[in-house]
């Protein structure tokens, strides 16, 4: 994860001092996180962002509804390529909360920096969850009894991971 982060962060800085929209940046991003990350959860993380990437494209400035639609749409990349239904005790389980409490509560009208709070806090919830869940799928899935109790790691770093994007789109927009 670490090895996919800092290389996502780097490609999305070059992207961005070269002048590229908010869809090549995210391509970009997703093309290196996949490629240094390693593994399934690389390939999966840089197929999200490629997927949202695709969905926002480089014309306009993303309303909170093109940024709800493109997590929506990152989160159909990830089942369709990993396979995963929310149950499994992978991301999925706190990626799907995620995408569909915000994209509830962007179409209620709330700015989009108070929807990713309330949707991190549904993935969070379902993250932690995943304790009680038998694994279907993934690297936990051999272990099976032997999960039980402890929650995805995968689906509590992407509730993690949404946490934080939630703070700092909390932080600095007003809209």
């Amino acid at each position: 994860m670490q090895r996919g982060t800092r290389a996502a962060s780097a490609a999305a800085d070059a992207a961005i001092a070269g002048g590229a929209g908010t869809g090549t940046v995210l391509i970009l991003a997703g093309d290196a996180w996949a490629d240094k990350a390693g593994g399934t959860s690389g390939a999966l993380w840089g197929a999200a962002l490629r997927a949202a990437g695709e969905r926002i494209g480089d014309d306009n400035a993303p309303s909170a509804s093109d940024i709800a639609d493109s997590v929506s749409a990152a989160c159909a990349s990830i089942q369709s390529y990993g396979k995963a239904e929310v149950g499994d005790k992978t991301m999925v389980d706190a990626l799907v909360p995620f995408a569909e409490t915000l994209a509830s509560q962007v179409a209620a009208g709330e700015s989009l920096a108070a929807a990713w709070i309330v949707a991190a806090r549904e993935s969070t919830r379902a993250a932690v969850a995943t304790s009680n869940l038998l694994p279907r799928m993934g690297r936990a899935r051999p272990h099976m009894e032997k999960s039980l109790g402890t929650p995805d790691p995968g689906a509590i770093s992407l509730a993690r991971a949404v946490t934080v994007a939630g703070h700092v789109l909390a932080t600095t927009t007003t809209n």
